[in-house]
């Protein structure tokens, strides 16, 4: 039994395994015989061609016929490509998460070196046709071939791996900087990964230099093999950038060092050891980079970080697909008409959205004209940079300002489907304006609310049809952010849900189920984090000391530049709410009173050019003489969130705590690579020492012991 078969049986019984299919064709204008390689799992395009040990074994079997040819003098080139819209995405992550000792994670990564660099090898130049999405180890074979055409419709192209907590394993760390320069691939491989998983599409992969051609994608694979017969036959000779090996090289792993530091903050080594590798592949010792990959890998796979991004990458890739506790998805009304009441800057950025993903007319309305030509002309000139970044073409983005119009009088709701409100976060104002709204559209119109934290049911109390009212709640920047807590207040019906639902999907968001409960979900976990930072400030401790306090986490920000995301007056405003629903776990800071009367937007300050503590917040403070140590702060603030999750938990705010953890990834920016705020508190041992139970079961998201 060979290592891969062995391999395949004991660690990925259940691989979905690639065929590797030969087809000798004739290459045009009789450049010779070309042996084409497809990866296929036999499934369309919705299950992707993956790599695990028992597909590997597949394409050595098919790199063994393309050697007998190439030996015969049968054949004058060699190539691979995929099945319809995918070329592969690399290794099979379902296996890699049940590895669970340091020899099969090391047998992996060699796996595919052994495998891949077969290509390079052969006696005839070889050829990746990157015909559909690539990822990972679909990047890599491409990597491994002499020669690489794109389409010009693959949509992703990505070395994502440090997104997951691993490194490029099969190649990538080692062949991408010598082909592309160091820099170019810091982007891909640890910029691009770390900006949650950005992806390149075949046009930026072939400005990059990854591909030599860029390739129509309407008849793809004829003017590929074109291509090919082309360069075979000399009448094409392929020229490469000078790689600088010096100085340059420096400063693009110093780059990348900075933009890890930047994105996780020392705390996932998956991007460091990447840079290590891209560091030393300098050189242009090839096996003893692939080495240091095999290395790299069988830590990484044994270590936290990978079941955490795994566990991650599970849930906006799977549970964010099929929210739990939506209706049924039949009972949705269509929405051909979108009402948006307010003008501000939150109201117009959800106008955009409106009608760029349902394309359908969008009103709104506010109490002057000002506010309404503000508002639409807002959505106009945002639509004027897409058109300026080539994001829309001229007839679109026309089309798109055409839809989005204003007026003074909510009769112009009156043949909505949809309306949406945006307005000042006080009880009153917002059952007035639901009322107004009531009174002039139909009777199936949703109704649907932005509120971050007030009560739905309450809010829908005085309607005639309260039934049709749903929360609605974005999170800013509304473009950005890919979280839409859908509420379901006390009358909400189906009908009402599965439209919110529905629109959602349209609006490419990633919708949870949430109960009509204080603050919701991100705002009640944040607010009572920031909660217990601020009262160790209210108790003495340094504002620096308390800010300091997470970062061993890697956060994405520190809770003092939150805050000044957040804003005070809305961090104030949110917690006097929460304060009012549960006041003996959500105190009043009387300093954050002050700052926010004092009109001041944050306690720091960059007037030096350095984040420092702002000296005129400090002069407003006036605080204990009880300070705490980082330590004691973090200790604080992690149980706290621990106890709030578990309350949240049983009043069944959410179905379960994965939806927690999604909503704190795609609202929040929960780092990715501590896979979700449930895990983790189990991991570092918080919930059992805070509750005396786990989250979730004994292994999830870490490696089984």
């Amino acid at each position: 039994m060979s290592d891969l078969t062995r391999l395949a049986a004991e660690v990925f019984p259940d691989e979905l395994v690639s065929h590797f299919p030969v087809r000798v064709l004739d290459l045009p204008n009789g450049a010779g015989k070309f042996a084409l390689i497809t990866i296929d799992n036999g499934f369309d395009h919705t299950k992707p061609n993956t790599f695990g040990p028992a597909g590997l074994a597949e394409l050595g079997a098919a790199i063994d016929t393309i050697e007998a040819l190439a030996a015969a003098g049968d054949i004058v080139a060699a190539g691979v490509t995929g099945k319809p819209f995918i070329f592969a995405v690399g290794a099979d992550l379902k296996g890699v998460e049940k590895v669970t000792n340091r020899d099969h994670a090391h047998a992996i990564g060699k796996a595919g070196h052994d495998t891949f660099k077969r290509l390079t090898a052969l006696s005839v130049p070889t050829f990746a046709f990157y015909n559909g999405a690539a990822m990972g180890g679909g990047v890599e074979i491409g990597l491994a071939c002499t020669y690489r055409t794109i389409s010009t419709a693959v949509p992703a192209f990505s070395l994502p791996e440090c997104f997951l907590g691993l490194v490029p394993g099969w190649g990538g760390c080692v062949l991408l900087p010598n082909l592309i320069g160091p820099d170019n691939a810091v982007t891909v491989i640890i910029e691009n990964a770390l900006n949650q998983n950005r992806q390149l599409n075949g046009p930026k992969a072939f400005k990059l230099g990854i591909a030599d051609a860029l390739v129509d994608s309407a008849d793809f694979l004829a003017q590929s093999l074109v291509w090919a017969a082309q360069v075979v036959s000399g009448e094409i000779v392929v020229e490469r950038p000078e790689i600088d090996r010096g100085a340059g090289w420096d400063a693009a792993v110093a780059r990348g060092r900075a933009i890890a530091d930047s994105k996780v903050h020392g705390a996932s080594p998956a991007p460091y050891r990447a840079l290590e590798i891209i560091d030393a592949a300098r050189d242009g010792d090839v096996q003893a980079g692939f080495d240091a990959e095999d290395d790299a890998l069988a830590d990484l796979i044994m270590g936290d970080e990978l079941r955490a991004g795994l566990y991650s990458f599970n849930l906006v890739q799977k549970r964010a697909k099929r929210p739990a506790g939506a209706p049924d998805r039949g009972l949705a009304r269509p929405v051909t008409k979108v009402g948006v009441v307010g003008a501000g800057l939150m109201a117009s950025q959800l106008a955009l959205l409106f009608a760029r993903r349902l394309r359908v007319p969008v009103v709104l309305t506010d109490i002057d004209q000002e506010r309404v030509d503000k508002g639409v002309g807002y959505v106009h000139d945002e639509v004027d940079k897409l058109l300026l970044r080539g994001r829309v073409s001229p007839d679109a983005a026309n089309r798109l300002k055409a839809l989005v119009t204003g007026s003074l009088t909510k009769d112009a709701f009156a043949d909505a489907d949809f309306v949406i409100e945006a307005v000042f976060e006080e009880m009153a104002v917002k059952q007035q304006v639901f009322a107004e709204v009531e009174a002039v559209v139909s009777p199936t119109c949703i109704l649907a609310t932005n509120t971050s934290s007030l009560s739905i049911t309450e809010m829908a109390s005085k309607l005639a049809h309260p039934e049709r009212v749903v929360g609605f709640h974005f999170f800013n920047p509304v473009a950005v952010l890919p979280l839409l807590e859908i509420v379901r207040a006390e009358q909400t019906d189906d009908g009402a849900l599965a439209t919110a639902f529905a629109v959602s999907k349209q609006l490419k968001k990633t919708s949870v189920l949430v109960k009509d409960a204080p603050a919701f979900v991100v705002n009640r976990v944040l607010t009572r984090f920031l909660g217990e930072v601020l009262a160790a400030v209210d108790e003495g401790t340094p504002i620096e000391v308390a800010d300091n306090a997470l970062a061993p986490l890697g956060l994405p920000m520190s809770p003092m530049v939150l805050l000044e995301l957040v804003g005070p007056a809305i961090a104030a405003h949110v917690g006097g709410t929460l304060h009012g629903a549960f006041p003996d776990r959500f105190g009043v800071s009387p300093n954050l009173e002050r700052v926010v009367k004092a009109g001041k937007r944050s306690f720091l300050t960059w007037a030096s050019g350095a984040q420092e503590v702002d000296p005129e917040v400090v002069a407003l403070l006036e605080v204990g003489d009880s300070p705490s140590t980082e330590e004691q702060v973090r200790d604080r603030a992690l149980a706290a969130l621990a106890d709030e999750i578990d309350r949240m938990l049983a009043e069944g705010v959410v179905a379960a705590p994965q939806d927690i953890d999604l909503c704190m990834i795609t609202g929040a920016g929960w780092p990715f690579h501590l896979g979700g705020i449930t895990p983790y508190l189990d991991r570092a041992g918080v919930t059992e020492k805070t509750l005396g139970k786990r989250f979730l079961p004994a292994g999830a998201a870490s490696v089984p012991r």
